[in-house]
């Protein structure tokens, strides 16, 4: 069985992030990355280099909150939930999504678009 790794498209995992903060609750890095890593369809590949700084531009820009916290193994970790702003950009980056998913599939799936 060969494993293909998803490529996520720029902006992607932001949304990913605060889909799997709004319906998770709050998570620390790595229970994040072992979350999304379970409930993908496709092996979905979340190394630090790639999540770490996504969690820092959504803090940064204001759409989580970051906060010190024990692990249920008494290690400290830093938690993010997601905030009202974040509630908010959510909802506008699901509808973009939905409309640029529609577009790709209307392109795929008409057979004037399609090869011969």
């Amino acid at each position: 069985m060969t494993s293909e790794h998803v490529e996520l498209l720029q902006g992607t995992l932001d949304l990913i992030v605060l889909r799997a903060l709004s319906t998770m609750g709050p998570l620390h890095a790595y229970a994040l990355a072992t979350r999304l890593a379970q409930v993908s369809d496709h092996p979905l590949s979340l190394n630090q280099g790639t999540l770490y700084p996504a969690l820092v531009r959504l803090e940064h820009k204001g759409l989580i909150k970051g906060t010190w916290q024990k692990t249920e193994s008494n290690r400290e970790a830093k938690y993010y939930r997601i905030t009202k702003s974040g509630e908010a950009d959510l909802k506008r980056q699901a509808e973009r999504w939905r409309r640029l998913a529609g577009l790709v599939d209307k392109l795929l799936l008409d057979p004037k678009h399609s090869e011969s």
